[in-house]
């Protein structure tokens, strides 16, 4: 039996890719609870698809539900339930059937020839979404990418090329794709090229962060949900002017900012794009060198919008990303975000030790943010003890250029130094350690 639901409201916004309602695309769509997911797991996957949707532009106007011990390997779900999926998008007039989870090329081609309209999957939606909002000419590379990787075994032979029965939401073309009938070499040379483009952009931002590397300043980098506030509070801390909309992945760019904390120290400051449940492994992948500042951090600040329902849910889907990209080791603040709009934040925090709760919007929290950065930045560095002989300044001054000086004092054989360090500069500054060899 489906389960009737009215679509969300209209949304908006510059660069977003919307149109008029009249030409909206109409979407029914498909769930199936697998163990040991629970049906209220499906619902809530199906639930965000639908934001997913209304993003992408297009309404939800009915979904299908099923239960089964494992997918059908011909068209995901049972053939009596595609029979009557197949029904319910008549009967709804709906243009295309969106899935929660992957099809597979056969899943969807069959599921096609049956509904007699497109079928798609979670990850289509989600490349439709980054297509649209991509700005900076990395990132439209990366989206192209990924959608030519996912669409390259969905060929339907020589001379078809990326054409689906129709056109709308998981058809849409990254910014260099050139005709729908490109056949598979082309598609090949064409991700070859973005490769080999991508792999210069990383060069260039590995060598970006040697330098930041050299300068000894901390690196803070700022994950989350999509749409958990991440690009506002950037902009609360240091009144960037990154783009800020309520909808789900409005910023795809890192941006980076340099702030300083209450002690004076500086650090660089990243927002990142927004994870996701079943955030597709193409992107994952397209989007590894921009990701690669996330894994390369001194400090995550994970952003969690206290107000939805399962914020902890949502906590889950951004470690498992995390660890995708080999970052799950990289020290953590948990900050709950916009505690303006829920009652749920005292309970949050004795849930989460060390947690730290805030409103990027109105402001409220943020000093005591702050605080908490600079405290688990310093926690990360040891306090040492140097005896520097007269004869070398220069060790003096690499002292002071690493590290925190904490105090100095003048010493018959040299200048006796208290200052905190990272693992680097203590490995360089050794011989100078006092009860250390020489």
């Amino acid at each position: 039996m489906s389960d009737h639901r009215s679509a969300f409201g209209e949304v908006g916004g510059e660069g977003g890719g919307f149109i008029d309602r009249a030409f909206r695309e109409r979407i029914v769509l498909a769930g199936v609870t697998i163990p040991p997911e629970r049906e209220e797991d499906t619902e809530a996957g199906l639930d965000e698809l639908e934001l997913l949707v209304d993003t992408a532009g297009a309404d939800v106007v009915d979904r299908v539900v099923q239960r089964r011990q494992a997918p059908d390997p011909a068209t995901f779900l049972g053939k009596g339930k595609a029979t009557e999926l197949r029904e319910t998008a008549e009967a709804a007039d709906c243009d295309t059937v969106v899935f929660d989870d992957e099809l597979s090329p056969a899943q969807q081609y069959n599921l096609e020839k049956l509904l007699g309209r497109t079928a798609i999957d979670r990850t289509a939606v989600i490349l439709d979404i980054f297509a649209q909002n991509a700005s900076s000419q990395e990132g439209k590379a990366q989206v192209e990418l990924a959608q030519l990787r996912y669409r390259l075994p969905r060929l339907r032979g020589k001379g078809k090329g990326l054409s689906q029965q129709g056109g709308g939401i998981g058809t849409r073309q990254g910014a260099g794709e050139t005709k729908l009938e490109v056949d598979r070499r082309r598609i090949v040379r064409r991700i070859h090229k973005l490769e080999d483009d991508l792999r210069s952009i990383a060069a260039h931002r590995d060598t970006q962060r040697k330098q930041q590397r050299r300068s000894r300043i901390q690196r803070v980098a700022i994950v989350g949900y999509t749409n958990a506030g991440k690009s506002t509070l950037l902009n609360q801390l240091t009144d960037s002017g990154v783009l800020v909309e309520d909808r789900l992945f409005a910023t795809l760019d890192a941006t980076t900012r340099r702030l300083a904390l209450p002690g004076g120290e500086p650090v660089l400051l990243t927002d990142t794009v927004g994870f996701v449940r079943k955030l597709p492994h193409q992107l994952v992948e397209a989007f590894r060198s921009t990701l690669a500042v996330v894994a390369d951090a001194d400090l995550l600040v994970h952003v969690v919008d206290a107000s939805v329902p399962d914020p902890e849910g949502q906590m889950d889907a951004v470690r498992a990303v995390l660890d995708e990209i080999g970052a799950a080791a990289v020290p953590e603040l948990v900050c709950f975000n916009k505690i303006d709009r829920t009652r749920e934040a005292k309970r949050l925090l004795e849930r989460h030790a060390g947690a730290v709760a805030i409103s990027a919007l109105t402001g409220d929290g943020i000093d005591g943010l702050l605080v908490a950065m600079g405290d688990r930045l310093r926690a990360l560095s040891a306090v040492v003890e140097l005896l520097v002989p007269w004869d070398r300044g220069d060790v003096l001054a690499s002292v002071h250029r690493e590290g925190e000086v904490l105090s100095e004092a003048a010493g018959d054989d040299g200048m006796r130094v208290r200052a905190r360090l990272d693992d680097a500069a203590c490995a360089r500054l050794r011989q100078w350690r006092v009860g250390e060899p020489g």
